[in-house]
């Protein structure tokens, strides 16, 4: 009997995720066994980075070899090497590589346990954009990351050599790494930005109209966001991060008004 209740009350329960119809405490036990599984993907995306850390850290320290070979500097170090000047440098910096990284290899399952968690607040025939959703974020995700990789030796560059030609450049590994992985992490969740305004869209918070009388404002805010978000603060990075965040408001603009477009059609035909 007790079984047949605990599988009545589990049935209830789907079925109220499914009619998007959950109390609190559900809504609370759904986010922690989102967190949960979120968690055990980065794990194993860690171990994925223990195994290639090598070549994981070989291609951190590139743009750095780059930035020195764009500003005409050598290093006094041999293969433009990162100087470490703590016992515990390297333990912790071990670490932060593979931390970030099992992050970033677990995007798109992160991405759809986040989908997963959304969908009872939405409508059954918008759930479809389950696939693109997860799809698209993970693709705007890596794409951003390698944005930044590709911006990175630039804004390096700029940044070793505006100091003036008396300054030589001898950089610790957990301050580098921490800025470039910074760097990698922060494009990747700022290009996340059209679907943050596409999820809204669907939920009801915000309305193509408001997105439209709020251009002015976005400008601004992207700004100052990307200028937060990323850890150096230089022209380079701001423009190349800025210019494309601000082509995805007004795609997200263009996708609500093609969505009310077809939400007018279906309604005349009906």
């Amino acid at each position: 009997m007790v079984l047949g209740k605990k599988s009545a009350d589990a049935d209830s329960v789907d079925d109220a995720r499914a009619e998007g119809d959950m109390t609190l405490i559900e809504h609370l036990t759904e986010l922690r066994q989102r967190i949960i599984k979120s968690v055990i993907a980065i794990v194993a995306g860690g171990v994925v980075c223990v195994i290639f850390y090598g070549r994981i850290f070989d291609a951190l320290i590139e743009p750095y070899c780059r930035a020195l070979e764009d500003i005409d500097e050598e290093s006094f170090l041999e293969g433009c090497g990162l100087v470490q000047t703590q016992p515990l440098e390297g333990f912790s910096l071990y670490f932060t590589v593979v931390g970030y990284g099992g992050f970033m290899l677990a995007i798109p399952f992160v991405l759809w346990q986040v989908w997963q968690f959304v969908v009872p607040g939405l409508y059954p025939h918008e759930r479809k954009y389950a696939v693109p959703f997860v799809a698209s974020g993970a693709l705007l995700f890596f794409f951003g990351s390698g944005l930044a990789y590709w911006s990175i030796p630039r804004a390096l560059g700029f940044l070793l050599d505006v100091g003036g030609d008396n300054l030589i450049s001898l950089l610790s590994p957990a301050p580098y790494i921490s800025f470039i992985i910074k760097m990698l992490v922060a494009f990747g969740l700022g290009f996340q930005f059209p679907l943050v305004l596409i999820l809204l869209q669907l939920v009801g918070v915000v309305t193509v109209e408001q997105l439209r009388a709020g251009r002015r404002y976005a400008i601004v805010g992207i700004v100052v966001l990307v200028a937060v978000l990323t850890p150096s603060g230089d022209p380079i990075t701001l423009g190349v991060m800025s210019v494309p965040m601000y082509i995805f408001y007004e795609a997200a603009i263009i996708w609500g008004w093609m969505r009310n477009r077809r939400k007018k059609k279906s309604s005349a035909a009906a």
